[in-house]
């Protein structure tokens, strides 16, 4: 008995590596499967992303190519000239000033522009016609008659104050009371000389009331 003690602890012995190197393989079949996943794994991404290149290439390749397109209107517009009424007369007297209307009772701005003397070609009539800035829009449009009567305004030598029966301005004849306010004195004299000026020429055309 005591001779068979050694034989089994040889075989022991002998017998332990084998496990070792057991273990050793198991774990180095381990990694390799582990290996052979990823790069599984990898190969279906790489099909999967050139599957979705190849889909986009075939949409580009389908999709109709944008022309640039032009379109011609349909009805042609013709340019329309803007008449103002002036077309027939000639300008014979512009300064810049800002005109003013008394209504109820106290003075109210009607616009800032230039105050214009128009005398028509045919007939020889002259009348006064104000427009204001940006709008040009008519403030004042009325015949020079020769029984209007200029007046200085209190305190101002260089503004006038007159009265008119027939102001073309709303387009149709209203009674008015107007004042004119110029730079300067020497603008506010000047405007006055035309204005009698063209009542002596309007004389033969109108009837002093």
């Amino acid at each position: 008995m005591a001779q068979e003690c050694p034989l089994t602890s040889t075989t022991a012995a002998q017998e332990a590596p084998k496990v070792t190197e057991f273990s050793f393989s198991l774990s180095s079949f381990q990694n390799s499967t582990s290996n052979s996943d990823l790069a599984k794994t990898e190969e279906a991404k790489e099909e999967k992303e050139d599957k979705a290149t190849d889909v986009e290439k075939k949409e580009d390749e389908e999709s109709p190519k944008q022309d640039d397109v032009h379109f011609e209107p349909i009805v042609q517009l013709s340019k329309i000239e803007t008449k103002t009424n002036e077309e027939d007369e000639v300008v014979i007297f512009k300064m810049r000033a800002k005109l003013f209307r008394f209504d109820k009772g106290e003075w109210k701005e009607r616009g800032t522009g230039d105050v214009r003397f128009l005398s028509h070609n045919e007939s020889g009539k002259i009348r006064l016609v104000m427009r204001r800035d940006k709008t040009h829009k008519i403030c004042a449009n009325h015949y020079i008659h020769p029984n209007i009567k200029l007046t200085s305004n209190v305190g101002s030598d260089r503004s006038w104050i007159w009265s008119v029966v027939a102001d073309m301005s709303d387009g149709k004849p209203n009674a008015e009371t107007l004042a004119i306010r110029f730079a300067n004195p020497e603008n506010a004299n000047i405007f006055k000389e035309k204005f009698i000026d063209s009542q002596e020429k309007n004389k033969e055309f109108f009837t002093e009331i």
